[in-house]
């Protein structure tokens, strides 16, 4: 093997050199007062935080104490020997990946140029600078101060918002620099606006032809019924005349090999081939999560050039076509807002991606992959990369084509207006093509978005814009969004669909010049939709929308994830690092009276049980807050009520955290699952029963994701509070739940169950109910609380034990209960993994829990770390 690559190189090597610079740098900061080692990729503050001069960015209040950091001008150098003989190649250039974000870049003390965006990629012309032994040095300029300079330069007229809430703690005008908008601080995160080499930086050297982007785009063709391939590649020619040659593309699976006599322009020359896949062969498509495989086909192109180079390239193609669907619905004003993908209507289930870390460096595979796996595991199929964040690296999109996670996919511009200056729109468009042409091969990609609540920003007027003005900023974003993003999106990917805003009224948000009265309009596009106020067990708050790409409600991390950044006297619930850590207005006392609606607060003295147990309680009530509102979009797929309905995707806020504070995430930082995220695994169940109160009478919904129509059996239980034996039992037999719908299943009054079974009441008695069919098809339980719990009657303190044991590379827990016991939660402290199940209604005297560890660890250790909860536990 190791022969055999030899040679490749050695074919590849005769008009190709590469070196990457990864590796060890030099950092130091503006007065030369600090001088460090540091890695690239990277940043100051992961350097300094390596060599032990700050700590740990995280801790405590670090994040305002280590403004210092942002407000210094860092600089980057190295030296590094070149690995091949310069008068032997035509072009040699150094590429950065991702700078973040404002540098100047220097070889030898000659300027190479300058960069101002971290989402572009940056390659310099170094072939008659470089020498022997060379000095490249990155110096950047604090994100702050140049985002503060461009804000005062823009004399024309302001572009709000200038700064965040005080509550974020954040620095301003982060909408002047194409850079990670929530380094500036969010509601959710800190503020740290790195400086650094985020991603690969490397030399290469070429002759004649240099392949930079190489995409493959899936088509179907109707009318023909056949599948094609465009295979687009885009070179940097430096022959001074057209070079001809061939290409071959093999896929051997599909029986399909085809040859093209390809000719190249000098300077950047562009190669699309169609290759139609073998007819007599069957394609396997990529279907979502949840719908089928996720096949992908090996694919060998090989370039064999005039110039008698020859390069290889070993890629895989995943078949499947994306339809975003808006068209009129009967019985209805407006239009539908839906997928389809390979044909087929998929209800869009998941949440929203936000950045993993504040330090990119630190986001690596393995991170990627357990928060992707535990989005997966929870039955999503989508996942919504939000526009203030960064484009993912490739890693996290390969994981997404590998496990079926569709992405929405936003522009990196949220909740604000933005400058349109010719630099900033030649730096933006540069930005778009490169993303673009990285990303468009991705499967998992099915929708392009232009930004994140532009459109509602400026409809709704939250930045209280004088009216006279507001043409201004409309025509900004038109021109921004529309004449630049989209053009470009459709020029390079007609492959999938784009839409300008999240929330928008989609078609008829064009129609209206592309900012609608309403972007919240139910009956067009998708919404957002935050009510921390309202009761949230009563679904009539909700909005029946086509599409609700963002909603949800905040709970605290647990205890084990706050202390490794926390202290002793930060363990309350009003301490000054609670206050501190949370950046959303108002909200640790929004978590309260949502608590306070149901359940009965913690009156302990013990400051540390009174901090733990507010804690459960703030995880409970999201979790069952967000089941209830993601009930409620999935039950609504199917029907029309009053012109609203049909709605096809839940997408809640948010998937994962930055750091370790109170937020809308259902995985805390580090992976952990909330209780939401086991909720999520029931609620997005392919098969779930959901109920509903509507007038005093019981509806239960069958919920399908399911292809194919079942008879199922619907099994209703009727417990009272006060003990383990049900008070009741009814199966209805032969109930049909229709593929990919949601059908009524089940009606009946409350107070007439509650006759039939006799001595319960609505405050003594639970009503639980699941779906079993044919060959062990079943759905997870579902219950409806007849009444708020903190009025529930005859619950009683249950004694909860475990025996933990060892199965294979998994752990048993054997529960117990002596009493009904509602949101049993079982914790294991910092012991990375997770359980099959938590945060359950535990109705029956044994349960079997299994974990399943991220790390090696023991029965023991487990059985040591278990903290056993349930509701009655809270004092």
């Amino acid at each position: 093997q190791i022969a055999l690559g030899l040679v490749i190189l050695a074919i590849a090597g005769a008009h190709f050199s590469v070196r990457s610079l990864r590796g060890s740098w030099r950092l130091g900061n503006g007065n030369g007062s600090l001088r460090l080692p540091a890695e690239v990729p990277g940043c100051a503050h992961t350097a300094l935080h390596r060599r032990g001069l700050v700590q740990d960015p995280y801790y405590r209040f670090n994040d305002v104490m280590y403004r210092w950091i942002s407000l210094d001008n860092w600089t980057y150098s190295r030296t590094f020997k070149t690995p091949f003989d310069v008068r032997k190649w035509q072009r040699i250039n150094l590429v950065f990946e991702g700078v973040d974000t404002v540098a100047h870049i220097l070889i030898n003390n000659v300027t190479l140029g300058t960069t101002d965006n971290m989402f572009n990629r940056y390659s310099f012309d170094i072939t008659s600078v470089i020498k022997e032994v060379n000095f490249v040095e990155v110096r950047f300029l604090s994100a702050i101060s140049y985002a503060a300079e461009q804000s005062r330069c823009h004399t024309a007229y302001s572009i709000p918002p200038a700064c965040p809430p005080p509550v974020q703690k954040g620095e301003c005008h982060a909408n002047f620099i194409r850079k990670e908008q929530c380094s500036f601080g969010w509601d959710w995160g800190p503020s740290f606006p790195t400086q650094g080499i985020w991603k690969d930086v490397r030399i290469e050297a070429y002759n004649y032809y240099h392949l930079i982007y190489f995409s493959l785009t899936p088509f179907f063709g109707k009318s023909t019924q056949q599948w094609s391939l465009e295979i687009e590649s885009i070179f940097d020619v430096v022959s001074s005349k057209p070079i001809a040659g061939l290409v071959t593309v093999n896929i051997p699976k599909l029986q399909t090999q085809q040859t093209y006599n390809v000719k190249l322009q000098p300077g950047e020359g562009s190669i699309v081939l169609l290759v139609n896949i073998n007819k007599s062969s069957t394609v396997e498509a990529w279907w979502p999560n949840g719908h089928g495989k996720q096949t992908g086909y090996n694919v060998t192109t090989t370039f064999i050039m005039e110039a008698g180079y020859k390069i290889e390239k070993i890629s895989k193609a995943y078949f499947r076509t994306v339809e975003l669907v808006q068209e009129p619905i009967p019985g209805s004003p407006g239009l539908s807002f839906y997928f389809r993908i390979n044909g087929r209507p998929i209800f869009i289930k998941g949440s929203n991606w936000i950045p993993a870390d504040s330090f990119q460096d630190r986001v690596t595979y393995d991170k990627l992959w357990l928060l992707l796996k535990s989005a997966a595991d929870a039955n999503m199929n989508a996942l919504r990369v939000w526009g203030g964040g960064v484009y993912e690296q490739d890693d996290f999109y390969d994981i997404c084509d590998e496990l079926g996670i569709m992405i929405w996919q936003d522009f990196m511009f949220a909740c604000a207006l933005y400058p349109t200056d010719q630099n900033y729109l030649e730096s933006v468009r540069a930005e778009v093509s490169h993303q673009v042409r990285r990303l468009k091969s991705h499967p998992s990609i099915i929708l392009w978005s232009g930004n994140n609540e532009n459109e509602a920003a400026i409809a709704s007027d939250w930045f209280s814009i004088p009216h006279a003005d507001r043409e201004v900023y409309v025509k900004d974003y038109v021109l921004l969004y529309v004449k630049n993003i989209q053009e470009i999106v459709l020029a390079e990917d007609k492959s999938r669909p784009f839409v300008a805003s999240s929330p928008t009224n989609g078609v008829e948000s064009v129609k209206e010049g592309w900012i609608s009265q309403n972007p919240y309009d139910t009956h067009y596009g998708d919404t957002h939709f935050y009510d921390y106020s309202s009761d949230c067990w009563n679904w009539t708050v909700y909005p029946k929308t086509r599409f609700a790409s963002e909603y949800g409600f905040q709970s605290w991390p647990s205890f084990s994830t706050l202390e490794k950044v926390s202290s002793t006297e930060d363990w309350s619930y009003t301490s000054n690092f609670s206050l501190h850590r949370q950046h959303h207005e108002n909200g640790n006392d929004q978590m309260l009276q949502q608590i306070g609606y149901h359940f009965k607060l913690p009156q302990t003295t013990d400051p540390i049980k009174k901090f733990k147990d507010t804690i459960y309680l703030t995880q409970v009530m999201q979790a069952q807050c967000t089941k209830t509102e993601t009930e409620f979009y999935r039950s609504s797929q199917s029907e029309i009520i009053n012109g609203e309905g049909h709605t096809m995707g839940a997408l809640y806020w948010q998937l994962n955290d930055i750091w370790q504070a109170p937020s809308w995430a259902s995985l805390e930082y580090g992976g952990k699952w909330k209780l939401l995220h086991y909720f999520a695994q029931h609620f997005f169940a392919p098969l779930l029963p959901v109920a509903y109160e509507d007038k005093g009478v019981l509806c239960i919904y069958g919920v399908s994701d399911l292809h194919t129509d079942h008879e199922l059996t619907l099994k209703v239980t009727v417990h009272s509070w006060s003990s383990l034996e049900p008070v009741c039992t009814l199966a209805k037999d032969g109930v049909t739940v229709r593929a990919q719908s949601a059908v009524p299943i089940y009606k009946e009054s409350i107070n007439n169950l509650l006759e039939r079974c006799r001595n319960c009441t609505r405050k003594s008695c639970v009503v639980t109910f699941y779906l079993v069919g044919e060959g062990g098809l079943r759905s997870p339980t579902n219950h409806h609380f007849l009444s708020s719990l903190k009025d529930a009657v005859g619950l009683e303190k249950a004694q909860l034990s475990a025996a933990v044991s060892q199965q294979d590379d998994v752990y048993v827990f054997d529960l117990q209960t002596t009493a009904v016991a509602p949101f049993v939660t079982l914790d294991v402290g910092s012991i990375k993994g997770r359980f099959s199940d938590n945060g359950f209604l535990m109705i029956e005297k044994k349960k079997v829990v299994v974990f399943y560890p991220w790390e090696p660890t023991s029965a023991e250790e487990l059985e040591k770390s278990l903290t056993l909860t349930s509701l009655m536990d809270i004092a």
